[in-house]
């Protein structure tokens, strides 16, 4: 038996017609998309697969990819019986990542990351808010500049550290857009303010940190079938008690991507990668370790075959 680790994308990977092939297929996807949609009141069959605007807001786009990596978790599950090593997801897909270890039922996480796109939007209501995607400058430069500038008034952070040369900032939109040359000058190939009014992963979120912890409390459960790894710490943990305090702490601090899945590569044979696109595996890359995903009929018969070979 091969060791696993799970990961799951979060917010980004989103796109019209995501999860079709699995609903069309599948009794248990089709089972899993009506109950969300009773759950929540949201018509995820029009949201997933017919063009709208709602599925770019935050607090539809969160459940929408979250349901969609449950799918793709739970269809893999009933043909290949395996714990995983550790599940590791990015922002949101931390959520997803504790669904499939049993720390979350999938419809109470589904309500829970709704109520955390909505505690995210207010937090950020007026002020404000935005990201960055910045790619070519090493970590410690893009991290001299901040702070440098934060020095100076402007609220600016590191919010997500994807690969090597990789990063993504989040603060006020018109700080940000006035650091663009400020980027370029240090070597920046990319400076580009993302159309977004939430900025995810900063102190800008301070407010949304209660209210989240609170309904944490309320669905998260002492059941781990395996250790998830923190966005926050890098390190592994199994635990009601952690998860409230990692995942409060997760909307102010940044997402530890790429130190995470390098801590981690050597501990198992293959990563899997379950929901829309491929973005994780597209950050893996250049890592020792394979990482397979599972976001149609095709990929999930590669990665079975690659199991079990």
């Amino acid at each position: 038996m091969k060791k696993v680790g799970f990961i799951f994308p979060g917010q980004g990977s989103q796109s019209i017609g995501m999860g079709k092939e699995f609903f069309e297929n599948s009794p248990l996807a089709k089972e899993m998309v009506q109950n969300a949609s009773q759950r929540l009141n949201i018509d995820f069959e029009n949201l997933l697969f017919n063009e709208n605007q709602n599925l770019e807001k935050t607090e539809f786009t969160q459940p929408a990819i979250l349901l969609v990596s449950s799918i793709a978790t739970a269809i893999f599950k009933s043909k290949y019986d395996v714990i995983p090593t550790f599940a590791l997801g990015h922002s949101l897909g931390e959520f997803s990542a504790l669904v499939s270890v049993g720390a979350l039922d999938y419809l109470d996480a589904i309500e829970l990351v709704h109520k955390r796109g909505l505690f995210m939007n207010q937090a950020c209501a007026g002020a404000g808010a935005g990201m960055m995607a910045l790619l070519g400058l090493d970590d410690n430069i893009v991290e001299e500049i901040c702070q440098n500038q934060r020095n100076e008034g402007k609220k600016v952070w590191a919010a997500n550290y994807n690969i090597d040369g990789q990063l993504v900032l989040a603060g006020l939109k018109s700080d940000l857009e006035s650091l663009v040359d400020v980027f370029k000058s240090a070597g920046a190939k990319r400076a580009i303010v993302l159309n977004m009014s939430v900025a995810s992963h900063c102190p800008l979120l301070i407010d949304a940190v209660a209210p989240l912890e609170t309904e944490l409390k309320k669905y998260l459960k002492d059941t781990f079938m395996a250790p998830v790894v923190s966005n926050v710490t890098t390190n592994e943990y199994n635990s009601k008690d952690e998860a409230i305090q990692l995942l409060s702490e997760q909307l102010t601090k940044p997402v530890l991507y790429k130190q995470s899945i390098l801590k981690y590569d050597d501990k198992v044979d293959c990563f899997i990668e379950f929901g829309n696109g491929a973005v994780l595996k597209g950050l893996n890359k250049k890592l020792n370790t394979p990482t397979y995903n599972v976001n149609n009929i095709q990929t999930l018969e590669t990665v079975l075959e690659a199991l079990n070979a």
